[in-house]
């Protein structure tokens, strides 16, 4: 899953919430450096991309795009699984979609001492671009895509990706709908058990 799912799945509480945005980028034990509830953010974060990873409705997406996009496939699913959040946002949340990403943009800005280095320097990015709002329409989604090709120096061609988005948009849509809820599910589970 990409940022906005991490940020949802992660429910209410703020340090949770931190904690699964930034774990990317903390690798090992290193995440015994945090404090606790911080912590339990980065283990939620893992928990949810092994559940993802192994899920075969997601293989289901993955294979979708393999042969376009070898190993890139996955990252591509999760960026079209979060525009399927986005998109259908109501159904998730009675916080707007707006507002929901502005008060995340506002932890950031809150905790942005706390945050690792690289998180550091892709904020003003993606609160000036505002990419969580711009994951709910296929134009944003072609805009993410092309800036994640950017960053594989054009090897990845991500860029191209939004074409099989919209060729297989129902399928796609059908599959990020019956795996969120059983990703939601593990996610309190998980949540209980940390």
């Amino acid at each position: 899953m990409n940022f906005l799912a991490h940020i949802y799945l992660s429910g209410d509480d703020e340090e949770i919430i931190i904690g699964n945005f930034i774990a990317d980028g903390i690798k090992g034990k290193r995440y015994e450096n945090f404090p606790p509830v911080i912590a339990k953010g980065i283990l939620l974060h893992r928990a949810i991309d092994t559940f993802t990873d192994a899920h075969p409705i997601v293989h289901q997406s993955t294979a979708r795009l393999h042969k376009n996009y070898g190993h890139y496939s996955g990252v591509i699913v999760d960026i079209l699984y979060d525009h399927f959040l986005a998109k259908n946002w109501s159904t998730y949340s009675v916080i707007p979609l707006d507002e929901y990403v502005e008060n995340f943009y506002e932890l950031l800005r809150k905790n942005f001492t706390i945050l690792p280095a690289r998180i550091q320097r892709m904020m003003p990015y993606m609160i000036a671009d505002n990419w969580l709002l711009s994951y709910a329409t296929v134009e944003g989604i072609g805009k993410i895509l092309a800036q994640m090709n950017i960053r594989t120096k054009g090897v990845s061609k991500m860029n191209l990706a939004v074409e099989e988005l919209e060729a297989y948009y129902d399928k796609f849509e059908a599959e990020f709908t019956s795996f969120f809820e059983e990703l939601r599910a593990h996610c309190v589970q998980k949540l209980n058990e940390l």
